[in-house]
């Protein structure tokens, strides 16, 4: 009969395990184990086998018999010891010994301290062995006698359990002290790593002190369309990774949008390899654990012969994290696997052994073209300018638009439809979607132009900054400014006036013109009292606008750019720091970003001057207060014909915002009428209520000639 093959799927280079090489390993280990007893019994004295509580006490006859034994004397061993006998191959113990260089005495060890992973009855025959019913784990005093022929070969195997050996150095074992203060080396228990019973019995999956940062890809699929740039990325890769005496190591620069996943994953195949992938900003989240983290993970890449790709290497660009990055580039030094490095950054210059390769962000005329192969591919016919519009509002890679494309058509063909320019584009949209977590919630954009009651000049500048977002592929690509500007790609514009006069929902309008996601920015969760905490998120904040090119909007951003002060401790120190950092991510940035402030003067000199726009907002006059009091009332809500709306705009000095929530709380007033119907009284009510916020009394003469008619409405009247 053949042997049997373990079903858990296992990486193509290292070999399949046949569970009888196991079995086959673990009867070489009965034998001497029965070869051991027969020594134990000649040792321990006539009848200790039958002595029920051997080993909890000490007899004199016990003393003297130990006297007589020779220091060091390995008793337990065969006559010329039992290490050196060749592993089963239908077992992994050879593929173990090859990769970490390993000597026969080394795999004899692993197997001991397996056994009792396989069986237990090896604990009470390591209990019988030590002579003691509390040791039922193997010791290093253990593994030597049973291995050892002479007390001189045992002195020298002594070293095997020490830092320098392999067995430690690769952590492939672990010598766990036993009861006792600081015990001697030889009382030491055996402990085989978790990854290494995982590997030596076959079982599948990732070790599971790394599920929650990293993952592996037994048989890695490679996605035809990655596109050109990443086939040329992996090329070079495979070719100098098969370079004698190469290291193997690269760091793949530039934006996340996927090509770099799909350059890892094609490598792995192209080197016919499994792909084990980790997120380093999680794994250096674990408290005090990173270097025992890192040592896992360069482990499992070598036991599955894995592509180990180290996704977010800038997370370990901050102060706090120094140690982290030194210890990564130390752990760099022994790695044998193919490791990749991920970041938006250059390497850093310590990291020499990586051999740099860069990922662009496609361009505009790349994307566009993309988008004509694949709606080509599937026969999906569009013009030019949907073209153009679905290439400079989503920045899609290859297989996003792929994707975009192929969602497209199959939704359609659900529904017997043709595919249409927007299904197009909502397909791209959700290809481009991001998630900003807690720092900045999505705000779904309501507001239109007609919305908006601005003077001429500032809605003029609101339409001038949708334009340029609209044609910068234009200027700066076809055009060539973008080779002429190193900084200030981006749009960026500051909102000052005071609150409620149109500030937010002009950003909503500008959102819904250009049909990008809009972030409103949580101050309370990007600051952070925390050293290097904030300058982290904003870098969440800026790659996540940039992959999505979505519009960041900065409310009330004076809490972040505010002007800088003078130093005079450590706090006001970092506090310009940060401010620096915050104007350097704004210059760099390549999208759309607002800021929205009630207090322009109180802004960074600095800051201001290198913004896109600044629209000020301004009190709405008695003209502009009568169209947001026309403006504001959807279609359905039921209104009395004599609404003296003339009167509210002339009487009430208030911005858009007020006028807003007047309206909504007039609703709700004539909601509970009897014959729900706005009118002139719900308005005045629901103003009283909107001053009264403010901390002031609102004396009746307020209300002109409608004061003698406040009694109208009461907080109990209407239906309940």
């Amino acid at each position: 009969m053949a042997p049997s093959v373990l079903s858990e799927p296992q990486s193509r280079n290292v070999p399949q395990l046949k569970i009888d090489g196991l079995w086959l390993a673990l009867g070489r280990l009965d034998r001497m184990l029965e070869r051991a007893a027969a020594s134990a019994d000649a040792a321990f004295g006539s009848g200790a086998s039958a002595e029920p509580y051997r080993g909890l006490y000490i007899t004199s006859e016990d003393v003297r018999r130990l006297l007589n034994r020779r220091p060091g004397e390995p008793f337990l061993a065969g006559r010329d010891g039992d290490a050196g006998e060749t592993m089963p191959e239908g077992s992994r113990f050879p593929w173990l010994q090859r990769q970490f260089e390993l000597t026969s005495f080394d795999l004899d060890v692993i197997l001991i301290a397996l056994a009792p992973e396989v069986d237990l009855r090896y604990e009470r025959l390591f209990a019988y062995l030590q002579d003691d019913v509390t040791r039922r784990r193997p010791s290093v005093e253990l593994a030597l006698n049973l291995l050892c022929a002479t007390r001189e070969a045992k002195v020298v195997a002594r070293g095997r359990f020490t830092p320098d050996g392999p067995l430690i150095r690769h952590k492939l074992l672990h010598v766990i002290p036993d009861s006792g203060a600081q015990p001697p080396l030889l009382a030491h228990l055996l402990k085989l790593d978790e990854s290494i019973v995982r590997f030596l019995l076959g079982s599948g999956g990732v070790d599971g002190r790394l599920q929650a940062f990293a993952r592996l890809d037994l048989t890695p699929t490679v996605d035809i369309s990655a596109g050109a740039r990443v086939a040329k990325v992996v090329g070079l890769a495979a070719e100098n990774s098969r370079k004698p005496g190469s290291r193997m190591h690269f760091y793949f620069e530039g934006p996340d949008d996927g090509a770099k996943t799909a350059a890892a994953a094609s490598l792995a195949v192209k080197l016919n390899v499994s792909l084990l992938t980790a997120h380093l900003g999680r794994a250096a989240a674990v408290p005090g654990e990173f270097e025992t983290v890192l040592g896992l993970l360069f482990r499992e890449a070598h036991l599955q012969e894995a592509v180990l790709f180290l996704e977010d290497f800038d997370s370990l660009r901050t102060p706090d994290r120094t140690f982290q990055l030194q210890t990564l580039l130390a752990g760099l030094e022994d790695a044998t696997s193919v490791v990749i490095l991920s970041g938006e950054q250059p390497c850093d210059p310590a990291f020499y052994t990586m051999a740099s390769m860069v990922f662009r962000r496609m361009e505009f005329r790349e994307r566009r073209a993309a988008w004509a192969s694949a709606l080509q591919k599937d026969s999906v016919r569009v013009d030019d300018r949907t073209l153009d519009e679905l290439a400079w509002r989503y920045r899609l890679n290859d297989a996003q638009i792929q994707h975009a494309v192929e969602s497209t058509v199959r939704q359609s063909a659900l529904e017997s439809a043709t595919p249409q320019v927007n299904d197009l584009l909502n397909a791209a949209h959700g290809q481009s979607r991001r998630d900003l977590g807690s720092l900045a919630p999505k705000v779904r954009p309501v507001y239109q132009w007609s919305d908006l009651v601005l003077p001429s000049d500032q809605v003029a500048q609101l339409r001038e900054l949708c334009r340029q977002a609209r044609y910068r592929h234009i200027v700066l690509g076809e055009w060539g400014f973008d080779r002429k500007l190193s900084l200030g790609k981006g749009l960026s514009a500051l909102f000052s006036g005071p609150p409620g006069t149109g500030k937010t929902m002009a950003v909503e309008v500008i959102a819904n013109d250009l049909g990008l996601d809009l972030y409103k920015i949580d101050l309370s969760q990007v600051v952070s009292k925390y050293i290097g905490e904030t300058e982290k998120n904003m870098d969440k904040l800026f790659s996540g606008a940039r992959a999505g090119n979505a519009i960041l909007f900065f409310d009330e951003c004076d809490a972040l750019f505010g002007k800088r002060t003078a130093v005079q401790d450590a706090h006001d120190r970092y506090a310009n720091i940060e401010i620096a950092y915050l104007l350097q991510k704004m210059d760099e940035h390549d999208g759309v970003s607002v800021l929205a402030t009630n207090l322009r003067q109180n802004l960074d000199a600095a800051f201001t001057r290198r913004l896109t726009f600044i629209v000020e907002f301004p009190f709405p006059d008695e003209a502009s207060r009568r169209r947001i009091w026309e403006g504001i009332w959807p279609a359905q809500v039921p209104r009395r014909k004599d609404l003296d709306l003339e009167f509210m705009a002339t009487q009430f000095k208030l911005p858009g915002g007020a006028v807003k929530n007047i309206a909504v709380a007039a609703a709700f007033l004539a909601a509970a009428q009897d014959k729900p119907e706005v009118t002139t009284e719900h308005l005045l009510w629901a103003t009283r209520r909107e001053l009264e916020k403010s901390g002031r009394s609102v004396p009746r003469t307020e209300f002109g000639r409608y004061g003698d008619r406040m009694h109208a409405i009461d907080d109990g009247g209407g239906r309940s």
